[in-house]
């Protein structure tokens, strides 16, 4: 795995985690009978290797080749698709309570992170299961717990001893006796026994909620671990269990081990010195330029705070935090709190950012909704990953922000074409306070321009002209204005002078600017990195209501297809989409009706 994780890059420290309880857990249970599920799926790796794909290893994340995560399309050794967290337990309990209302006996197995385990929804799950009594096996894969006791022999024998069948028949015997007495004696002679193994287990919060709670044990020990999984599987008692596994992130690779982030996330690197190839560019990444941005507002604004939900280092909040530890808050795998948490925070008058992923950001729609926009509270959203993301695929890919932001009321929503531009509209975001705003941009790097001090707050609802024609009108939301820029230049060749306007704004949309391209060019195209509904439908909206269709216009709207795209390399990634600046020109020309040269214009593709 080191070996392949090296030339493909991906997630490392997690799979190296959990090579031995992979092992442990293949070799006990019948998968794919046996349904396993991995929380997440950036542990995945081994359980990969070991199912039927290692030939196929070098070509993980890469286009054509093996999921980052687990893929029920890819294997039948993966019965749940994931790549969001918390997931497993909600999932698990389905799959239980689906064989027993078929009559199967198989078993289930959910393997969770203490990350996710920081999520909400896993305790809904734990608490559904718990009062359901189906049985399912959890493991709980502690990696950086504070909470958990000391792992040792001792440990493993009790936690031997306590999942063993003796131990929990005499358990069971001991129940049948305690119900001889009154009810307040039986509920006492119950809590004493889960409180007494909780003492010494550390598992009483699992016991609350209905689980049977064993361990904590050694998850890189097999004379531990096989033990105690062969008795949870041979148990003949119901209901679910909890299994506390102790594992290190990185496990047997030192530069991992050592790594502050444990090689959560890497890129190419070298095996023996575990040094990662950086990538050279002449510009910086969007989301250090919203980190700079941040800083600089927040230098100017002591009401100024930052907020991510787990993804420090992948928002440019670690940065911030750097420089204003006491205004940065990471909450977790928990992206429904983090926004209510913000705003909670815009009542009392302070000025959240919430930096969160577009993907994850989906995980808190009913809060954004509820909690921001019908209370017109001034939550700031910097939306990082907008657009497809590469090698993560679709499970991560910005898609979705703009249409589901831009149906809310009250809402400003902004999309940076460069990083000054992201640094302006940080400021723009700094200087709302009567609503909520956002601002999406994408993985990667910038175009590089030159960047401000500081940004300078933009004209809310206001687009701009970035080059001048007459025939054809190329409208921009985003990142994808070079390439809109690109097409301009192809049409030029071909005799059509062209106009690229970047709306920076999807909502309030600048109508001005939306009627005189209209009025003034025969052909209108909008450029997004979204889905349908967003940008496009607004531009459509004014331009249906306010009658600028009815005298031949011909609108061609450019957003992501109605499907999926697996993971390849993003420029890649877009052309499968059709959104490159090819494809832009091939649209133009269709619409003036010159098909004879489409072919042409999309052989530069």
């Amino acid at each position: 795995m080191i070996e392949i994780v090296s030339h493909t890059g991906g997630h490392l420290g997690a799979g190296l985690g959990v090579v031995e309880l992979t092992v442990a857990i293949h070799y006990l249970f019948d998968t794919p009978r046996d349904r396993l599920i991995w929380d997440v799926g950036h542990q995945c790796y081994p359980h990969k290797i070991i199912t039927g794909r290692r030939d196929r290893m070098r070509s993980l994340r890469q286009g054509g080749g093996l999921s980052g995560f687990t893929k029920r399309a890819e294997s039948e050794f993966d019965p749940f698709g994931a790549a969001h967290s918390s997931t497993s337990i909600s999932s698990g309990l389905g799959m239980a309570v689906a064989r027993d209302l078929a009559g199967d006996d198989n078993n289930v197995i959910a393997v969770i992170g203490d990350g996710a385990m920081s999520a909400g929804m896993a305790y809904e799950a734990m608490n559904n299961a718990g009062s359901i009594g189906a049985r399912l096996i959890v493991i709980l894969n502690d990696n950086d717990m504070s909470i958990a006791p000391p792992v040792g022999a001792m440990s493993a024998y009790l936690s031997r001893l306590i999942s063993s069948h003796s131990y929990r028949s005499l358990r069971h015997v001991a129940s049948q006796v305690a119900r001889k007495f009154p009810r307040p004696m039986e509920q006492a002679f119950k809590r004493a026994e889960e409180y007494a193994r909780g003492m010494v287990t550390g598992g009483t919060l699992f016991e609350e909620l209905g689980f049977y709670y064993v361990g904590p044990i050694d998850g890189h020990n097999l004379d531990h671990l096989l033990p105690v999984l062969k008795n949870v599987r041979d148990a003949d008692e119901g209901g679910p269990v909890l299994i506390h596994v102790v594992t290190e992130k990185g496990h047997g690779y030192p530069p991992a081990v050592e790594s502050a982030d444990k090689y959560h996330g890497v890129g190419k690197f070298d095996v023996v010195t575990g040094a990662q190839a950086k990538k050279k560019s002449n510009a910086p990444s969007y989301t250090s330029v919203f980190a700079k941005a941040l800083i600089a507002e927040a230098e100017a604004d002591e009401k100024i705070v930052g907020i991510t939900a787990a993804m420090p280092s992948g928002t440019g909040i670690d940065k911030f935090e750097a420089a204003f530890p006491d205004r940065s808050f990471d909450v977790g795998l928990a992206e429904q709190h983090a926004v209510t948490f913000a705003a909670g925070m815009a009542s009392e008058g302070y000025k959240p950012f919430a930096a969160i992923y577009s993907t994850f950001l989906q995980r808190a729609y009913d809060q954004v909704v509820h909690d921001v926009a019908i209370q017109r509270l001034p939550v700031r959203f910097a939306i990082d990953r907008a657009g497809l993301v590469g090698a993560d695929g679709p499970t991560h890919a910005g898609a979705f922000d703009v249409t589901y932001l831009c149906t809310l009321p009250g809402f400003v929503v902004m999309a940076a074409a460069d990083e000054a531009e992201l640094m302006h509209m940080v400021a723009t975001s700094a200087a709302i306070d009567d609503g909520p705003s956002a601002v999406r941009y994408p993985r990667g790097e910038g175009v590089g321009v030159e960047l401000p001090e500081r940004g300078t707050p933009l004209e809310i609802g206001k687009g701009r002209i970035v080059r001048e024609g007459s025939a054809v009108a190329l409208l921009s939301f985003g990142a994808h204005l070079q390439e809109c820029l690109k097409a301009a230049d192809e049409l030029a060749t071909r005799g059509l002078s062209t106009t690229v306007a970047d709306a920076r704004f999807a909502k309030p949309l600048d109508t001005d600017l939306v009627r005189r391209l209209a009025t003034e060019h025969e052909v209108l195209v909008t450029v997004e990195e979204s889905s349908i509904g967003g940008f496009s439908a607004q531009v459509m909206q004014f331009l249906a209501t306010e009658g600028l269709l009815d005298h031949g216009l011909k609108i061609r709207p450019m957003v992501l297809p109605d499907r999926f795209i697996d993971q390849g390399a993003p420029h890649s990634m877009y052309d499968e989409a059709e959104l490159n600046a090819p494809h832009i020109v091939a649209t133009a020309l269709s619409a003036l009706g010159r098909e004879e040269t489409v072919a042409a214009a999309s052989e530069l593709a």
